[in-house]
């Protein structure tokens, strides 16, 4: 049945406006995607096309733009499958019962009946079109489902209201192709109206499309579009710091930031007495960046200068006011901090050591002063077995690494710990390497951050995060789902994140039993038991962190065993690489690749058995026993030296040789002396390619 047509209208532009309560500002990055995703997820799924879709938010207003979106619902086929055609027909041609109640079930004439050919034979059909329903009908369905549809991490209900939204809403703004859409949500109904910046221009202000919308708003002191804001919160902030000899330290997190706590950003630029530029340089620039959302300035060298950047949401006639206030602020902070400092320098940092007796670090697992000490052992075997010249270096680093967490600093300005311990350890009299570590062991804090720069953080920090991964396992708490309180996959993913890009060759196997060890008794399940779930979870880790750079899902599962802990993490890349290459190079790996996996797979678990020569009977598999002796030494030396593009080139050439094996040989005979003979043979040829990667987890398609 041929779809209807009908004259299709223009597409138009659709501007969906909602005011809000301010929002906070680390949400909207997360809302503007949210915010296009679910408006084509949903603006698909009711089939209404449409050209580009744009967000926007400032901190009072979540903005979407959909251009080109269609004046009706692109037409939709149905077809409802219903009796066989013998079942429904006679043999006249007649409709039967049968065909008469599918019709009248699906609601047509029976005359509108057709028959399909089907896999099962000829079959009646009912087929219904859907001409669609015009935008106009959809979109006041559309948009309460949208709004309502939107997440945030902290979601509530405010005063009388039944939707839950991330603050109060109050005001919706809503047209398409010039022309209000009607609908209401708790009582705040849409309108052809926006409301300009709180304080600076709040009054009303009536709109016709996105262009007249974003002029009257700027008339009214809001840039809705935060690629603007952004570049002018950079532009303003240099344009400040140049007048006063430097420039602003314009991290990209704080710029995004301060983005989205302004609707229209207004520069002031503020000092404070040179006296506090003695102080380290993280204790001026932490309450400048994490409390007040200052930009420090700094001179051509990097040194800092005794003045910051504020972004206002504010502008007053006399922006003096502005800057006294935020210079008031920063003042009592920096104060503050002086006199934590001066306090803290009273008791040398090794005398703090003690005082974790004190600190609960998990009401099972003991003290901080009782996970130092495990630390200290578990960094110092580490160093042991890979750099012995560390050692004594690392144990003490390890000791003294959570130290700061007693001093005042650090518990007003908890983003100091380690950078205090690395600044009072330097003050103590600690070596420069103790010192560093201290403030390393805490690297990467989240995913994609910095490791270690030297090996003796390196090992603390392992050590660290290996003791909180074991313990935890080792009591049940284990992360499930959405729930990981004590931060365990951020953790083991710094654990292999660390091996990887320091270039560790450890044996997490033997990390995961010292740590075991070191917490004996404290422990509430079997050793073997949490052993093996830890190393299963450092694997997964990897697995995941292969993914982000970019290995193949298949590549990474050959070279990572899943059911095991890695035993050397930076040689698995490696490997994955070597696979690639050859993927790359060579004309018939698909065809290696499953030859390999035949050797493989006829394999019993865990197979054991020597080849006897003398048992060998069929020239195919004479062949291969003697090209894999040829190959096995020169196999060996290739891999020892991590050239296993070399090697896996070189077992390559076993392809015809395995293919010939298989083709003329039958392995699985009944004499189970030549069964096991020629497993062992198969067995002999695997040991060439298993230490490099397991082929049969390589996809052939």
């Amino acid at each position: 049945m041929p779809a209807p047509t009908r004259t299709r209208e223009q597409a138009q532009e659709l501007l969906l406006e909602i005011g809000t309560e301010e929002i906070p500002s680390v949400f909207l990055p997360d809302s503007l995607r949210n915010l296009a995703a679910t408006a084509e997820r949903l603006l698909k799924e009711l089939r209404l096309a449409f050209r580009a879709i744009r967000p926007y938010a400032t901190p009072r207003r979540l903005v979407l733009v959909v251009e080109g979106l269609a004046a009706a619902q692109e037409p939709s086929r149905r077809k409802v499958v219903g009796p066989p055609k013998g079942v429904a027909f006679d043999a006249a041609g007649n409709p039967t019962k049968a065909a008469e109640g599918f019709a009248r079930a699906q609601g047509v004439p029976v005359a509108q009946l057709t028959v399909e050919p089907t896999d099962r034979g000829e079959y009646v059909v009912a087929e219904f079109v859907d001409r669609g329903a015009p935008a106009r009908e959809i979109l006041p369905i559309l948009l309460p489902r949208l709004i309502t549809s939107l997440s945030f991490p902290k979601m509530m209900r405010w005063g009388d209201a039944t939707v839950r939204f991330v603050r109060p809403i109050r005001w919706l703004l809503c047209l398409y192709g010039g022309k209000a859409v009607p609908f209401e949500i708790d009582g705040v109904r849409s309108g052809a109206v926006t409301y300009g910046h709180r304080f600076l221009s709040p009054g009303p202000a009536r709109v016709r499309d996105f262009a007249s919308y974003r002029r009257a708003l700027e008339r009214k002191q809001v840039i809705v579009d935060q690629t603007r804001r952004r570049e002018l919160v950079r532009e303003l902030a240099t344009r400040a710091a140049a007048k006063v000899g430097g420039q602003p330290v314009l991290e990209e997190d704080l710029v995004e930031s301060v983005t989205h706590l302004v609707e229209f950003p207004n520069v002031v630029c503020g000092g404070f007495e040179r006296e506090f530029l003695e102080l380290p340089r993280e204790v001026i620039i932490t309450p400048m960046r994490k409390h007040q959302r200052y930009f420090p300035v700094v001179d051509k060298a990097g040194n800092l200068l005794p003045h910051f950047v504020a972004i206002s949401n504010m502008r007053a006639r006399d922006m003096a006011v502005i800057q006294a206030g935020n210079e008031r602020v920063l003042r009592a902070r920096l104060t503050d901090a002086a006199f934590y400092y001066r306090e803290d320098r009273k008791r040398p940092l090794p005398e703090r050591v003690a005082a974790l007796k004190q600190v609960i670090f998990q009401e099972k697992l003991g003290t901080v002063y009782d996970k130092t000490e495990r630390l200290t052992a578990l960094a110092g075997a580490m160093a042991a077995a890979v750099a012995p010249d560390l050692t004594e270096v690392t144990k003490r680093a390890a000791l003294l690494c959570k130290a700061d967490l007693t001093t005042s600093m650090v518990k007003e300005f908890t983003e100091l710990q380690g950078v205090m311990g690395r600044e009072y350890a330097r003050l103590a009299g600690e070596q420069a390497r103790v010192c560093q570590a201290i403030e390393e062991h805490y690297w990467p804090r989240y995913t994609g951050d910095r490791v270690p720069a030297s090996k003796v953080g390196a090992f603390v920090a392992l050590a660290d995060r290996l003791d909180s991964t074991v313990g935890c396992f080792g009591i049940g708490l284990i992360p499930s789902g959405s729930e990981d309180p004590y931060a365990l996959r951020r953790a083991a993913t710094g654990t292999v994140q660390i091996l990887w890009d320091v270039g560790l060759s450890l044996d997490c196997g033997p990390l995961i039993r010292t740590a075991l060890q070191a917490l004996g008794p404290r422990l509430s399940r079997p050793a073997r038991e949490v052993e093996r779930e830890v190393g299963q979870f450092l694997a997964a880790r990897l697995l995941g962190l292969m993914g982000e750079r970019g290995i193949p899902a298949d590549v990474a599962a050959a070279v990572v065993p899943a059911e095991k802990a890695p035993a050397d993490v930076p040689d698995a890349p490696r490997r994955a690489r070597a696979l690639l290459d050859l993927k790359a190079s060579a004309q018939d790996f698909q065809q290696l690749t499953v030859t390999l996996k035949r050797v493989m797979n006829i394999l019993p678990t865990d197979f054991a058995g020597r080849v006897e020569p003398a048992r060998l009977k069929e020239t195919a598999e004479r062949e291969l026993h003697g090209a894999v002796g040829r190959l096995r030494d020169e196999v060996t030396r290739l891999v020892a030296a991590r050239d296993y593009l070399g090697a896996l080139r070189r077992i390559a050439t076993l392809r015809p040789v395995v293919d010939r094996f298989f083709t003329d040989v039958m392995v699985m005979v009944e004499d189970p002396a030549l069964r096991k003979n020629r497993l062992a043979l198969l067995a002999e040829t695997a040991a060439l390619f298993s230490r490099i990667a397991d082929f049969r987890q390589l996809t052939t398609a």
